[in-house]
């Protein structure tokens, strides 16, 4: 099993208390700390507004923080959960990643899904179709972007994109193109997009939907003549990890007193915490919730930290222990 964590961004309220002219220093040792840790990946997420509600809390841009990661960090792969598709054209897109994957020295990872944040994408003057609208935007935007890195003049006729003799340098580092991260677990529409054209797939769920999910993207890629273990499926988790229970659940209780403030709402907080509650406590718990996914074909993790930007020991010691255990 593979490893990511998140590198604190603000979006989930990680940032709340610490300075503004503080957050890149955290944001970099946390990254180093990933780095030395044993994590092969860190990622942010692309989102204007935070989570669970929007409030004036910074929420860094994710992209301009890849070109920056790439900068100060050597081996650490470097992520998106996900990219919006809706955000930027994706013939733009498919320029500054390519950029940025010469820039990282070929570390670059590409996550894209459809979006869902309506409240982000009105505020900002998106439009925000329906999901069948989304998604197949999202299909086509895919499209765009691989042609746009393998092709020397990329054209493309589709219902939403065109392209016409479109002319991508640099290319990729990576061959035959970047890492294509396809996120959501929708059944009908997104899976058949995983199907298409993931390299990764990404949902999260309780075990038994988690399985679910595998068992349908397995239908799409049967549908389509495309085998089904040539896509890696991973899960994000959120996680306090700490020597034991009882200090997980205090450093989480911490988190939400420092939260609590910003949104208002002991129920809002506890939601927004509540995956983490899940998972808060020692190495050998949380080793021992991840082991029945691995047994379902989970084979790569991504990881937030709620307190790694006050205190990266919880995730230094998942490092030591729960990597160095599976």
């Amino acid at each position: 099993m593979r490893f990511g964590c998140f590198i604190p961004q603000g979006w989930t309220l990680d940032l709340v208390g610490i300075p503004v002219e503080e957050h890149w220093s955290v944001m970099t040792r946390v990254a180093k700390t990933a780095e030395q840790a044993g994590f092969e990946s860190g990622w942010v997420f692309d989102h204007f507004h935070t989570t669970p509600v929007a409030t004036q809390e910074p929420t860094y841009e994710a992209w301009t923080m890849m070109a920056a990661l790439a900068a100060v960090t050597d081996t650490l792969r470097l992520g998106q959960m996900c990219t919006c598709n809706g955000y930027r054209p994706p013939a733009y897109l498919a320029h500054v990643a390519a950029s940025i994957d010469v820039i990282s020295g070929g570390r670059l990872e590409m996550g894209i899904g459809a979006g869902w944040y309506e409240e982000e994408f009105l505020a900002h003057g998106y439009e925000f179709p329906k999901p069948s609208v989304r998604i197949a935007q999202l299909d086509e935007g895919i499209e765009v972007m691989k042609r746009m890195w393998t092709e020397e003049k990329a054209s493309f006729e589709g219902k939403y994109y065109r392209l016409d003799g479109a002319i991508c340098q640099p290319k990729p580092l990576q061959k035959p193109h970047i890492p294509l991260w396809v996120a959501g677990g929708g059944e009908q529409r997104t899976l058949r997009v995983v199907a298409r054209h993931g390299d990764y797939s990404n949902f999260y769920a309780d075990l038994e939907t988690w399985a679910h999910k595998s068992k349908v993207l397995a239908e799409h890629c049967a549908e389509i003549g495309r085998d089904f273990d040539t896509i890696t499926r991973t899960m994000n988790i959120r996680v306090v990890c700490a020597p034991t229970e009882a200090e997980a659940l205090e450093r989480l209780d911490e988190v939400a007193a420092r939260i609590r403030p910003v949104i208002g709402d002991d129920a809002t907080t506890e939601r927004h915490l509540a995956w983490a509650r899940r998972w808060a406590g020692p190495p050998d718990k949380i080793v021992e919730m991840l082991k029945p996914y691995e047994d379902l074909g989970l084979s790569y993790v991504i990881v937030n930290f709620h307190d790694a930007a006050y205190d990266t020991s919880g995730l230094e010691l998942f490092g030591r222990e729960v990597i160095g255990a599976i």
